[in-house]
């Protein structure tokens, strides 16, 4: 039985295999990863790996990548000594869904997925239902897939639109509608059937690779979004999309990245999981009572939350989160209830974002700090408790009543029958606090009721009618957390 509140760790797979080449002195694909590589992964306990990058990607748009001046410099800043041969196309400007053979092909990675399989991890791909890379087969062999430009659109709106290679037609660039186009993409037409249909068939095509599917900017296809962007109209697609491809894949699971408050809208057509940006981003304005007003959404909505505090689009965690508020945003990121997910050198405090057109990347020396949090957190993540139990906000009061550090605090416990409690408190604040929290259980009164923390393994006991009574009484200085495990005696 699949885990209620799973994790996932996202690999760049042409970056990790290029260094993975580098360290053992002979080319390491898909095929041959060492395994010491591969118990390094499973033995921190991961439910899944996301592989980010294995499709054959553009020519096309690694020459863009090339001789793109901005990006150029942004290269440059990342991998001062970058050599042209370290320069890629983005992997979400792909030619087709097929495995690169420079990565080991399709038979690497069916390989690499059985040994996977063998550590109960599953395989998460890349799905990127808006566009395509430049060099596409389907530019040629259907150039009605495709949104079509003008000249005069092309004159009056560069930015957006695009010839296709060794030909003269104009086609519209990918994009999102708030910002310019992706210059190395062309965007598809979903109004056209043919080419839902065709959609549909390379989901399928995927879901006999792997478990699930990361589906990119997904909200781009609904058709209110599409219509607005476009002025095109189209029939639903990721609804029968999902249906069809569980029906021969039953069990398949689609994550959507999504934004602009549409986590729900996707929930309801079938996705499993939708990134949850407003929990990173309330974290990230350092307020607490916006976080705590973001958790009190339905159990059933956030538990198919994929909870984050970086990933390859966002800074990393170690440079946009002050080293004195990470802990305290990572325990509140990844022991709420959803799916929590890791990204590639997150857990070393790795500093430097990488760009989707690099594929070797500057070496950085682990943070001992961050690497012994994220042990931490790892190690408490295997609980069952904190995969299949009930999770609970709390309430938190005032210590006293001109007390007003109380709205600093955020609190939730963990319950099961079989696997005990947890309580979770954090003063998300630059300043000291205090506050009661009113604890769920029953049945504290006349017991000794033992507190021990799990972060700092110290312990504490309180009186269960104080506790019935009152609550528990915190005084934490700014950015502190408890996780207690709480017994009765």
């Amino acid at each position: 039985m699949a885990t209620l509140y799973p994790s996932i760790y996202q690999i760049n797979t042409r970056v990790w295999l290029r260094g993975l080449t580098a360290k053992y002195g002979q080319a390491i694909t898909l095929a041959n990863v060492p395994e010491e590589e591969l118990q390094r992964i499973a033995l921190l306990g991961f439910d899944w790996i996301w592989l980010l990058g294995v499709w054959r990607t553009s020519e096309v748009g690694r020459q863009i990548a090339l001789e793109l001046p901005e990006l150029r410099q942004v290269l440059h800043d990342v991998l001062p000594d970058y050599q042209s041969e370290d320069v890629c196309s983005s992997p979400f400007a792909n030619t087709g869904y097929v495995v690169s053979p420079d990565l080991g092909g399709e038979h690497g990675l069916n390989l690499l997925r059985e040994r996977f399989q063998s550590e109960s991890l599953r395989l998460l791909l890349d799905f990127i239902p808006n566009h395509t890379a430049h060099d596409h087969p389907w530019l040629t062999l259907h150039p009605d897939y495709y949104i079509p430009g003008s000249e005069d659109l092309l004159r009056r709106q560069p930015y957006n639109y695009g010839r296709v290679p060794g030909s003269e037609r104009v086609v519209a660039f990918g994009r999102d509608p708030f910002f310019k186009g992706w210059s190395d993409t062309f965007q598809l037409n979903y109004g056209n059937p043919a080419l839902q249909e065709a959609m549909r068939g390379e989901l399928q095509h995927i879901a006999e690779l792997c478990d699930g599917v990361r589906c990119d900017m997904a909200m781009l296809v609904l058709p209110e979004v599409f219509e607005n962007t476009w002025g095109v109209e189209m029939q639903p697609f990721w609804e029968k999309a999902i249906q069809e491809t569980r029906a021969v894949k039953p069990g398949f699971t689609f994550m959507a990245e999504v934004y602009w408050d549409l986590e729900w809208t996707l929930q309801e057509l079938g996705f499993d999981y939708t990134y949850d940006k407003r929990l990173y981003d309330r974290l990230r304005a350092q307020e607490a009572r916006p976080v705590r007003e973001h958790l009190l959404a339905g159990l059933e909505y956030q538990s198919r939350l994929v909870r984050f505090l970086e990933n390859h689009d966002e800074l990393r965690a170690a440079t946009a989160i002050p080293p004195q508020v990470h802990q305290a945003a990572a325990v509140i990121t990844f022991l709420t209830p959803g799916m929590r997910f890791f990204h590639q050198g997150q857990l070393y405090g790795n500093r430097i974002h990488i760009p989707m057109q690099l594929c070797r990347t500057p070496e950085e020396h682990p943070d001992p700090q961050a690497w012994n949090m994220y042990s931490q957190l790892l190690k408490l993540l295997r609980k069952p408790l904190l995969r299949e139990g009930e999770w609970q906000l709390l309430e938190c009061l005032p210590a006293w009543q001109s007390n007003w550090t109380w709205d600093s605090f955020v609190a939730f416990s963990w319950s099961e029958e079989e696997n005990g409690r947890l309580l979770v408190v954090v003063n998300y604040s630059s300043h000291q606090g205090q506050c009661y929290v009113r604890l769920p259980w029953e049945n504290l009164e006349g017991r000794a009721i033992h507190l021990r923390d799990l972060l700092a393994d110290n312990e504490f006991t309180r009186s269960g009618d104080d506790l019935e009574q009152f609550g528990l009484y915190l005084d934490l200085p700014a950015w502190q957390a408890h996780v207690f495990e709480v017994t009765a005696g």
